[in-house]
């Protein structure tokens, strides 16, 4: 009999093998393998120059150094995390807020099915459109501009896309209004998910809304927000179709909004592949040690 069933759950268990065969193929094919290429190919001189190819020639972390020793890279980064951070606060704020109201059965919100929908729609907006859309509306001679001067609140136009800090304003607001519907209704399933008898005992005890959500909601919250925040550190690295558009790939004013990932297209363009991919695993060490970081203060938070 125990032989019997053995057979029976191998039987079983090699369809769960069967149905990972897609995934796993899906995997190697375009994550693993590309990984691989890429780390091989840091190691390696190889680039174009005019209409002569150099290389590919090993030569080590050269490439790494290259890239470490040189400026921009740092400056760069320094651009990629101010426009991710612009952009996250309002993002996980505004998420929080339309989550507590949606999932709060006392308020009894009416239509709550159709501000769903309109609170997610930006998200499945291409990132090009919204950038042509803000590229209209923010340029010298656009809607906003004519509306401030109409207002006398500037007597000549303003230039959104020449000013440093607007312009990365412009970037970290298209990313709040891209991806803050899926933050809040990642945050909504995460609050609806809570024991409502919690919320009931402190109401009983006389606790009022707002000690409610900072003493049991974001408490509860903990593995929701950190996913959410290593998520969007992930995004924000690799930011890069917003800053590419807004900018025609310059990232003006003055570098303030080149970012990682179009200092990566400069390289990949220019077919210089060594750099290319050596500033690729960097980006990549750079996402796993951040994403640690983050994940272990969170933990070390609940832990005290």
């Amino acid at each position: 009999m125990k032989s019997t069933r053995r057979g029976k759950v191998v039987s079983y268990n090699k369809w769960g093998y069967i149905f990972l065969i897609p995934f796993v193929v899906v995997y190697l094919v375009f994550s693993f393998i590309p990984l691989v290429s890429t780390i091989y190919n840091s190691f390696f001189e190889n680039y174009r120059s005019g209409l002569t190819q150099i290389g590919p020639n090993f030569v080590g972390l050269e490439n790494f150094k290259t890239i470490l020793t040189s400026g921009e890279v740092w400056i760069y980064a320094k651009n990629t995390m101010i426009m991710w951070i612009l952009g996250f606060i309002p993002q996980i704020v505004i998420s929080l807020l339309l989550g507590a109201w949606f999932s709060d059965p006392s308020l009894r919100l009416k239509c709550q099915g159709f501000f769903k929908t309109v609170i997610y729609l930006p998200n499945l907006i291409m990132a090009s459109a919204f950038a042509m859309l803000f590229f209209a509306l923010f340029s010298d001679g656009g809607p906003i501009n004519s509306l401030l001067m109409q207002a006398g609140l500037i007597s000549t136009p303003f230039k959104f896309l020449s000013n440093v800090w607007s312009a990365r304003f412009l970037v970290a607001a298209m990313n709040c209004l891209m991806w803050f519907g899926n933050t809040t209704i990642l945050l909504m399933a995460g609050m609806m998910g809570i024991d409502t008898s919690l919320f009931e005992a402190a109401r009983v005890d006389g606790a009022t809304s707002t000690q409610v959500f900072y003493k049991i909601t974001l408490p509860l919250l903990r593995p929701i927000l950190i996913y959410v925040m290593i998520t969007s550190l992930i995004g924000g690295l690799q930011m890069f179709d917003v800053p590419q558009i807004l900018t025609k790939g310059s990232g003006d004013p003055m570098r303030s909004t080149m970012t990682l990932i179009m200092y990566l297209n400069r390289h990949l363009f220019s077919k210089n592949y060594g750099l290319g991919g050596a500033l690729s695993v960097i980006l990549f060490v750079i996402t796993g040690v951040l994403s640690m970081v983050v994940f272990k203060v969170s933990n070390q938070k609940e832990i005290n």
